[in-house]
């Protein structure tokens, strides 16, 4: 049996001033798979807020969801790219969203499968939230960028950070 072997292919992190998205641009298609991991925090004044998963631009998305929030489980379906949550300005301080994305086949022609594991963690008995994520962008082409970016004009804020790493 093979050895899956992980090779960090970049690092983001916040500084002070804080940044509109984070994205890794020419990846090398040199890799299986790709895998990130997330530790996000941004400047809106609520508990967490939509993160969003462009690859390569702007394909067609589709996804199902699984969500536990504060003793509320529920499922839903959509055709964007708005995918999980990160915490917010409103939890509790210094508290950061971890997720992990795993795109399995980024290189071939068919269309790019995705599965998302995230957890917005408050520290209180409200708005603490975990998802579970399938998702399928309509990309032929091998995935040379990836773009993570809060839904509204907020920032991700300092310390915010992600990496990705290439799967063999």
């Amino acid at each position: 049996m093979p050895t899956t072997t992980y090779k960090k292919i970049a690092v983001v992190e916040v500084g002070a001033a804080g940044a509109a998205n984070i994205q890794f641009t020419s990846i090398p298609g040199t890799y299986t798979d790709l895998f990130i991991f997330t530790s996000l925090r941004t400047a809106k004044a609520d508990f967490n807020e939509i993160v969003t998963l462009t690859l390569n631009g702007s394909p067609t998305y589709s996804w199902r969801r699984l969500r536990a929030d504060t003793g509320t489980v529920d499922s839903s379906s959509g055709s964007n790219n708005q995918y999980y949550r990160a915490n917010a300005a409103s939890s509790t301080s210094s508290t950061f969203a971890n997720t992990s994305i795993y795109i399995p086949n980024y290189t071939s022609s068919n269309n790019k499968s995705l599965s998302i594991d995230s957890a917005v963690e408050t520290n209180t008995t409200a708005y603490d939230e975990l998802y579970l994520v399938a998702g399928l962008a309509t990309l032929t082409t091998a995935i040379t960028s990836i773009t993570l970016a809060p839904f509204g004009a907020n920032n991700f804020v300092q310390y915010s950070k992600a990496t990705l790493y290439g799967i063999a």
